[in-house]
């Protein structure tokens, strides 16, 4: 009869043995799988000012989208006998620029509406003034000697295009690119030797001013290169012609 307990203990401790056994590795792993979740949720926390960094990424992508088929087609016409193309041949390359710059206006953002302005309440009437009485006619003053005119400052350039938004520029830049892209396919399917350099220059002067609008109003950072130009500083307004004194005055 003492057997007996004792086996009971020995099947007891038996049975936690395989508990433990099977909870350990579950308990192992849910803990695994809530610290994955853990840094999970952690990484997908944005990066702060990312939504301006990812603007500007986009901006130099799409530079890069137009580079490649105006390259390709500005390779086939230089490289082609008297720079000409066949018809087909000319219309592919230059669709495929199409193509890129219709993907790129058409995921430009919509430029916001200006708020109309509140209305402005009327003023309140004023009461009349009373009748002053006439003051006598004072004696003429005379007449002062005109003052000459101001010399004209000298332009730094058109203020318009300062004032316009960066997406106004890109956009009139890819426009100007099709439009020089459609004189070269003119220009490489006529016959004309003599039309082609012209039109090729055309292209890629489009091409650069693609590229500048993007980078100088994309907003994009300011380049830091050692030894390149500083911009060109506007004239000072003290080498200008000191206004002459009014006699009299």
């Amino acid at each position: 009869m003492r057997g007996l307990p004792a086996r009971r203990i020995a099947s007891s401790v038996l049975c936690a043995t395989v508990l433990i056994g099977i909870a350990g590795p579950a308990a192992v792993a849910a803990d695994n799988d809530s610290a994955r979740k853990h840094v999970h949720a952690a990484s997908s926390v944005p990066v702060p000012g990312a939504d301006g960094l990812l603007a500007q990424v986009k901006g130099l992508g799409d530079v890069g989208s137009v580079l490649t088929p105006v390259t390709d087609l500005l390779n086939q016409v230089l490289k082609a006998d008297n720079g000409q193309l066949s018809a087909d041949q000319a219309q592919k390359l230059v669709d495929t620029v199409n193509e890129t710059v219709a993907k790129i206006t058409a995921a430009a953002p919509a430029a916001p509406a200006v708020p109309a302005a509140p209305a402005v309440p009327a003023a309140p009437a004023v009461p009349a003034a009373p009748a002053v009485p006439a003051t006598p006619a004072l004696p003429a003053t005379p007449a002062l000697p005109a003052t000459p005119a101001l010399p004209a400052l000298p332009k730094s350039g058109d203020d318009s295009k300062g004032k316009r938004a960066p997406a106004d520029l890109a956009g009139d830049a890819l426009a100007s690119l099709q439009k020089a892209v459609a004189s070269l396919l003119t220009a490489v399917t006529s016959g004309d030797v003599s039309a082609v350099v012209p039109a090729v220059t055309g292209v890629v002067t489009g091409l650069v001013n693609v590229v500048a609008a993007t980078l100088l109003g994309g907003g994009l950072p300011a380049p830091s290169l050692a030894g390149l130009p500083a911009l060109p500083a506007l004239p000072s307004t003290s080498s200008l012609p000191a206004v002459p004194a009014v006699p009299g005055v």
